[in-house]
């Protein structure tokens, strides 16, 4: 509690929350902030005038502060275990550089602080105090700001637990230190000191697993990406067989027709013809990546009860795009739409729609599919959705690869998946 200037005052909350939002944006990343942040400032500005100029309850003066803190976090939008722990941190952070901040004075000035709202000279020695405490955490966040690395990677709640508890200990230990003596002082650096390295030690673990998650998440995909190019040699050998098989038919309908066996010539043709069509692919583009996906995806609808719509179009045969490359986007984009059509529990919504269009110049993909709950923010809708995440990243890869895009729009539980590649014969 302070003097009640309010100019004093409202300088001080307007230094507080320039340092909480950088203390904030230094953890959470500024791409986390939320549009209008205007009413979190008003509600931290508010909670920081009540706690510096009203007197309080030992309780309350330390459940108001986290509250205050808590509030200007929901300024950002991560998940509610990052904002939590992050508030008691800053919490904690603020509380020992304040016991620093009372030892300073008390060891320069000989200044006993009795926290009498009455007594001028103690308003105006905690005033300098918390001056001084704001300083001193500008220099710890800049610390910290240089520590962290804005994993987006989550941990489990264990995780949380188990390094809350230095924080914790820590606001323990300061209610049974006092600020008068060198070894309370001491306490506190080394209190700091643990605090700002949980901190660094909690990043790296984060920044571990994220590591090792990834990884897995890459193989995942490399087996997968491996499955889809493995339908396209299946292809090419089918169409070879295909055509070996055609030519002993020739053979055949070539001796029947020298002997003038017209009739039974007739009939062997239409045989050989109905073989031909049933063993060859059902997409019959010219080009074998999308023939080879397009099929087989249209199998696995037919198996799920998934109705498939098709319109493709190719202006040539020849797609000038590497055929790996093709089988990343194609064979994601599929898969995708399969995996969220096979969630639907009403039949009438398992529907997709394939659209592939080619021009001289460009190459455009556009799948449509129905979801089962609507999303503001997809990032997947499979059973492992961080692997989904990393199947649109390769999508959007491959499309800036090659100078493209690829676009994401999901409205009334329908999900569009679009990606332009342009087409060129110098293309990598």
């Amino acid at each position: 509690m302070i003097q009640n200037n309010f100019p004093i005052v409202f300088s001080i909350v307007l230094v507080m929350g320039v340092q909480i939002n950088f203390f904030f944006n230094s953890v959470f990343d500024k791409s986390a902030k939320k549009h209008n942040r205007f009413i979190y400032f008003i509600m931290f500005g508010l909670l920081d005038y009540l706690y510096l100029v009203i007197p309080i309850s030992p309780i309350l003066s330390l459940i108001l502060p986290l509250l205050m803190i808590f509030s200007f976090a929901q300024s950002y939008q991560v998940k509610i275990k990052d904002k939590i722990i992050f508030s008691m941190f800053y919490g904690v952070l603020i509380s020992l550089v304040n016991f620093i901040s009372l030892y300073i004075f008390y060891t320069l000035y000989s200044i006993e602080f009795s926290f009498d709202s009455v007594n001028e000279y103690d308003q105006i020695a905690y005033t300098k105090a918390i001056v001084l405490s704001c300083m001193i955490m500008f220099a710890i966040i800049q610390i910290i700001r240089l520590l962290a690395k804005r994993r987006s990677y989550s941990l489990h709640y264990r995780y949380y637990i188990f390094f809350s508890v230095i924080p914790i200990v820590s606001i323990n230990q300061l209610n049974i230190l006092t600020y008068k003596d060198a070894y309370s002082f001491i306490s506190v650096i080394v209190l700091l000191f643990l605090n700002v390295m949980i901190f660094y030690v909690f990043d790296n673990i984060i920044d571990k697993f994220q590591f090792m998650h990834e990884n897995a998440q890459l193989q995942q995909q490399m087996d997968h990406q491996d499955a889809n190019y493995e339908k396209v040699v299946h292809s090419f050998k089918s169409i070879k067989r295909i055509i070996h098989d055609t030519n002993q038919q020739f053979l055949y309908i070539e001796e029947c027709i020298e002997r003038n066996e017209l009739a039974a010539a007739r009939e062997h043709i239409k045989t050989t013809l109905n073989k031909v069509e049933g063993a060859y692919q059902r997409v019959n583009t010219g080009n074998l990546v999308i023939d080879a996906l397009v099929t087989n995806t249209l199998n696995i609808g037919q198996a799920n009860g998934i109705r498939i719509d098709t319109k493709l179009s190719l202006c040539s045969q020849k797609v000038h795009i590497d055929r790996y490359d093709l089988c990343v986007v194609i064979g994601n984009m599929l898969d995708n739409a399969i995996e969220a059509s096979k969630k639907l529990k009403i039949a009438e919504d398992r529907y997709i729609l394939i659209k592939i269009h080619s021009t001289e110049s460009t190459l455009l993909i556009h799948i449509m599919n129905h979801m089962e709950n609507e999303v503001a923010h997809l990032n997947s809708q499979k059973s492992n959705p961080e692997f989904h995440g990393i199947g649109l990243t390769n999508i959007a890869r491959i499309c800036d690869k090659y100078g493209g895009h690829m676009t994401i729009e999901t409205k009334h539980k329908i999900f569009n998946n679009m990606a332009l590649i342009p087409l060129y014969t110098d293309n990598p």
